[in-house]
């Protein structure tokens, strides 16, 4: 018997404003990052001393330059590629090892299944901006240590989901009946857990992405994130606070970018979870 029954579910529902409102959000932020690709008004990294601090609406610069003269739009389209690219590997990482993580605690025996999520309790007691210093400080910054660093952080948490899933589909009359025929534990895994718990992987993905985007900026503005010259909103947060009350903007715009993409995220997250759990469906 194969476990087919939460899409069914969730085939007739109508997405809510919390789900439309993340995707438009994040839809705006993958088209910014996919849009770099192609074009950019100005060389994010070109450093024109002639062309310092030019204010908003510039003709030739729709968002003025820093005070190194380069172009803050071309800047915040790279920066969002950026972003992007360590979120999508970080949260892929976290999710790859940590949800097989929590499938095996649930589905072994008591004392085993406790001591994987010990050590779980573990990574995760460690504080994920100070476990990403850490790489930074040991392997030197870099967009790898970024993503090394977001993704161990994160690992805990689909650890805790997953687990919490697999215990509840272990306990579902078509698993007992897979374990009566003498099927295995990796194919009840395969077959039955992981396509169960999926929705909630999805969820818990969207909002690990939100974290992974603040870490990120976080690891940047200090330093140990993205090294220059490639665009990052933290570098360019951490950048525009020295002219913060003369030239304002240099640190509102960064600022607002990851404002609008952790709120995109969030709100994805939140929708997901009120679309997919079948629980809601009498609610609704």
């Amino acid at each position: 018997m194969t476990a087919t029954a939460p899409p069914a579910r969730i085939a007739g529902r109508r997405p809510g404003p919390n789900l439309i409102a993340g995707a438009v959000l994040v839809g705006l932020v993958v088209i910014i990052a996919v849009l770099s690709f192609a074009w950019t008004p100005h060389d994010p990294t070109f450093v024109d001393g002639a062309a310092r601090l030019r204010p908003l609406l510039d003709p030739a610069y729709p968002l003025g330059t820093d005070k190194f003269g380069r172009d803050v739009f071309s800047q915040l389209l790279v920066g969002a590629r950026t972003t992007l690219f360590v979120g999508i590997v970080a949260v892929g990482v976290a999710a790859l090892l940590g949800t097989p993580v929590g499938i095996a605690a649930g589905m072994t025996d008591r004392w085993p299944g406790e001591l994987l999520m010990r050590v779980n309790d573990v990574i995760f007691a460690f504080p994920a901006l100070l476990l990403a210093i850490m790489f930074g400080a040991v392997f030197g910054p870099s967009t790898l240590t970024a993503m090394i660093a977001i993704g161990i952080a994160t690992l805990p948490a689909f650890a805790r989901v997953a687990r919490g899933q697999t215990l509840q589909v272990m306990r579902t009359e078509y698993v007992l009946a897979a374990r009566a025929a003498g099927r295995r534990g990796p194919a009840i895994a395969v077959r039955h857990v992981l396509p169960n718990i999926a929705s909630m992987i999805i969820v818990q993905a969207s909002v690990s992405f939100a974290i992974a985007i603040l870490a990120e900026a976080a690891l940047s503005f200090l330093g140990f994130g993205t090294p220059p010259p490639t665009p990052s909103w933290g570098r360019m947060l951490s950048e525009g606070q020295e002219l913060l009350f003369s030239e304002p903007r240099l640190t509102l715009i960064p600022g607002l970018a990851i404002a609008v993409a952790v709120l995109g995220f969030n709100l994805l997250g939140d929708g997901l979870r009120d679309w997919l759990d079948p629980r809601l469906e009498e609610v609704r």
